[in-house]
């Protein structure tokens, strides 16, 4: 049984036994004007992501912009929850790609036009997928279990309105 299966095999455990366990508050991810538009992310571990705007924005274009870290958690968390359940499964994964793609027309961020979102749309999830002894059907269901039980899906999935509180300095 590999290290995937056997931590999430007793983490099961744990929550089956004392769901309260199961319940945790996120690590914040703090975001900080540097310069411009360049923007650093920091976690409380010292995690860091410099965010920027493409120069026909006005950025530099020296990091990524926030819609892409978007799909990029969408697309890294769906591979990480299909990876652990084809492990969990006993699925040895011989190929994982989980490739995010949207469309986005930027009247909404400019403020241009108030009929016109400044969020992503279309969104599309494409998953290459394979490994030794599973059968196409197999896969499928992997993927599709993983869509229903992915943090990041599940969020966007839910159009959560989040709140935000304003502190003036």
């Amino acid at each position: 049984m590999s290290n995937v299966a056997e931590a999430i095999a007793k983490l099961t455990k744990v929550f089956a036994e004392q769901p309260e366990k199961a319940r945790t508050k996120n690590a914040p991810a703090t975001a900080v004007f540097q310069d411009g538009l360049k923007v650093q992310v920091t976690g409380p571990a010292g995690e860091k992501v410099l965010t920027d705007m493409p120069p026909p924005m006005g950025g530099t274009g020296s990091g990524p912009n926030p819609g892409w870290l978007l799909r990029a958690a969408l697309a890294s968390c769906n591979a990480t929850v299909i990876a652990m359940r084809a492990a969990k499964l006993g699925v040895r994964l011989r190929v994982l790609e989980v490739t995010v793609e949207s469309e986005s027309d930027n009247r909404g961020l400019l403020g241009l036009d108030e009929g016109v979102s400044a969020g992503l749309r279309n969104l599309r999830t494409k998953v290459r997928i394979g490994a030794e002894g599973a059968t196409p059907a197999q896969l499928r269901e992997i993927v599709t279990w993983s869509e229903a039980h992915s943090p990041v899906g599940c969020t966007i999935g839910q159009a959560l309105s989040p709140t935000t509180d304003v502190e003036i300095v």
